[in-house]
């Protein structure tokens, strides 16, 4: 896609301009966490500290439903092995919760236990992002909007406090 496009599509999307474009997101290749009635879309990377914060934050709201996809970043060698990690287990939500949380920092990335299925679903989850032009992390899809950062003033705007 070229550079000027995926500018106009960001800002689009930041203006609230192009809602539908939450819903091209394949929601059922997420992480689903909670089961609150207001729906945040959001792409991370595990070893992203604005990430962590965003994590921690809507672990204390029940009024949110979180789709999590992963977009780990190059500039976080071991993120990709963690993501990984997390979306090879039966309980990827535990799994999220514990590497989120530092769970696993002081672990060798190359002894966490990866399948192939983890492996696949994390490209999957790469391509989503790649699609719907997320390159930075946190982004956040809340109510048509993004939300790009961890901005706690704006997401509380769109969800309430």
């Amino acid at each position: 896609m070229p550079v000027r496009l995926l500018i106009a599509l960001l800002l689009l999307l930041t203006l609230g301009l192009c809602p539908a474009t939450a819903s091209a997101v394949d929601l059922s290749k997420a992480v689903k966490i909670g089961n609150g009635p207001k729906a945040v879309i959001e792409f991370t990377d595990p070893d992203c500290p604005f990430c962590r914060k965003a994590s921690a934050y809507f672990k204390a709201r029940s009024d949110v439903t979180r789709y999590v996809f992963f977009s780990p970043l190059p500039t976080h060698p071991h993120a990709r092995q963690k993501v990984q990690y997390i979306l090879s287990g039966t309980d990827s939500v535990q799994l999220y919760q514990q590497v989120m949380s530092g769970g696993v920092d002081r672990m060798d990335p190359a002894s966490l236990p990866i399948t192939q299925q983890g492996r696949k679903r994390q490209e999957e989850q790469h391509a989503i992002a790649r699609k719907v032009g997320v390159d930075g992390t946190p982004t956040f899809m809340i109510m048509g909007r993004i939300i790009e950062g961890f901005d706690l003033k704006k997401i509380e705007e769109l969800l309430g406090k």
